[in-house]
């Protein structure tokens, strides 16, 4: 009786190393050869994920061009006296501060939303194609819409449809990047204690969110269609080198994982493979539908609680650069570069919060403890943010990294750990899933965030303050049931080994 028979996808770039590997008679052994391809998975997977947040943020940056105060900038000799208000506007963001920040909420709930509901669509999906293709051809899109959105200042175009679309669309297919990614990583790193390494790579988004921001402040004062046009090529490079190069499972160049809970899941599926008769209807692993993997221990607690940790960070993300530039003196470009320091507090805190839950195995009481300290550190930074840069720059740190810490880990560490839980029995076709559902459940809350931040802000933002502070203290609360747990199941260890 022999076991299933699966076609394996070798990218032509890994063909192409492994021929000119094979012409100079380089050898080495399975271990080694088992870590060069974890590396460059970890790579390419790292920068396909960079692009992603590097084509998100450049709208924070240039929110403050579209509508700002004119009347403190000298106009062109051509402009009639009473244009000066919004001479330096870009329409149709060029009306009142109030319509202007709706138009603005409405771009960002635009992308949001259409990413939100779209990524349960693409979990789905993720678990039923080549994850190659489907994350190269993710990434090519994404570009054009990012591409797409610049154009409309090259050419000149001042309808609000125009770039609402650009925004749908680029939400759509930036679907297929988080299920790609942490499905691909799953396959090659299994469910081993992986909290420093996932921490590590998870620093992807924060540099992603770093090299946006920073790219869109070089062209933002000049011409802010370079803003959405360089990240836009960017990504469709980088995608290019991920259809060449990405080996999505470990099967498809011949490895077997030297993990020993990937070898475990491994046995599981051979055995059940050799019960059941080759070429039958039966031999093809069903992928876990959407009920289902809602059925796994925690999957709903900590789906819930990233809706209100991504309504804390995105709000953060989308309107932060707005913030500085509204409660300090700096400029434009100066307020965007200085809020990348948040998420230079996030890569530490993700790095932190996975290290204490390879340490602990306790993932819930780390977020609830993070998410407890964050609220009353993002009231200190709104109180006293402005006094003095120095004073800034701790604060930014420290709640980048408490805020952006949990969400890190929830989507990361826990998404792989729920994705392959010993319910599953070895089904390897959950991790797509899985993810898809606690992402796309915490990307509503990204969508509504920013959106009711729009509002709110007209009314101050400290308002806007004390919305993500309440939200903050919703996401740990749902996660009390498995904290407590956790502790109790802690305890009992301990008095175990106690005795």
């Amino acid at each position: 009786m022999t076991g299933r028979v699966r076609t394996r996808d070798v990218p032509w770039g890994i063909r192409f190393l492994q021929n000119l590997t094979d012409k100079c008679s380089i050898s080495c052994n399975a271990y080694y050869r088992e870590f060069g391809y974890k590396a460059l998975i970890a790579a390419l997977t790292f920068a396909a994920y960079t692009c992603f947040h590097m084509c998100r943020k450049p709208l924070s940056v240039v929110k403050a061009v579209l509508h700002r105060n004119c009347s403190a900038l000298t106009p062109p000799g051509d402009i009639p006296i009473y244009d000066n208000a919004t001479w330096c506007d870009w329409a149709p963001f060029n009306g009142t501060d109030a319509s202007s920040s709706q138009m603005l909420g409405e771009l960002d709930s635009a992308f949001l939303f259409s990413y939100a509901f779209s990524m349960f669509v693409s979990g789905f999906i993720a678990e039923r194609v080549n994850l190659r293709y489907f994350l190269s051809l993710g990434m090519l899109l994404s570009g054009i819409f990012s591409y797409m959105f610049g154009m409309g200042k090259i050419l000149n175009i001042h309808v609000l449809s125009f770039y609402l679309t650009s925004q749908i669309f680029a939400g759509i297919v930036q679907t297929s990047g988080w299920p790609g990614v942490v499905t691909v990583m799953g396959n090659w790193f299994g469910n081993s204690k992986k909290g420093f390494l996932f921490g590590v790579w998870n620093c992807h988004t924060s540099i992603g969110n770093i090299l946006g921001t920073l790219i869109a402040a070089a062209f933002v004062e000049h011409n802010w269609a370079y803003s959405f046009i360089v990240p836009g090529a960017i990504m469709g490079l980088v995608g290019f080198i991920l259809f060449l190069f990405l080996v999505a499972t470990p099967e498809d160049v011949g490895i077997v994982s030297s993990d020993v809970e990937n070898q475990e899941v491994q046995r599981r599926l051979t055995e059940r493979s050799l019960l059941i008769p080759t070429g039958s209807e039966q031999e093809k692993e069903v992928a876990i539908g959407f009920f289902g993997a809602l059925t796994i221990p925690g999957v709903i607690e900590f789906s819930l609680c990233l809706f209100f940790a991504k309504l804390v960070s995105y709000t953060f993300l989308y309107w932060l650069p707005l913030y500085v530039n509204s409660s300090t003196t700096l400029g434009v470009s100066a307020s965007a570069d200085l809020s990348t320091l948040f998420d230079v507090g996030g890569m530490m805190g993700g790095i932190a919060a996975g290290v204490l839950s390879d340490n602990t195995g306790m993932s819930a009481t780390v977020c609830t403890g993070m998410l407890t300290i964050a609220a009353p550190f993002m009231l200190l930074y709104q109180s006293l943010g402005a006094m003095s840069l120095g004073t800034n720059v701790i604060l930014l740190l420290i709640v980048g990294g408490l805020v952006n810490g949990p969400y890190a880990l929830i989507t990361t560490v826990v998404s792989t750990e729920l994705g392959t839980h010993s319910s599953l029995e070895g089904n390897s076709k959950a991790l797509a899933t899985v993810t898809a559902i606690i992402d796309g459940t915490g990307s509503i809350g990204a969508a509504i965030g920013p959106l009711l931040a729009g509002f709110v802000s007209n009314y101050g933002w400290q308002n806007v303050f004390y919305m993500l502070i309440v939200s903050d203290i919703l996401a740990l609360l749902l996660l009390s049931r498995l904290t407590k747990n956790e502790i109790l199941k802690s305890r009992l260890v301990r008095r175990r080994f106690s005795d």
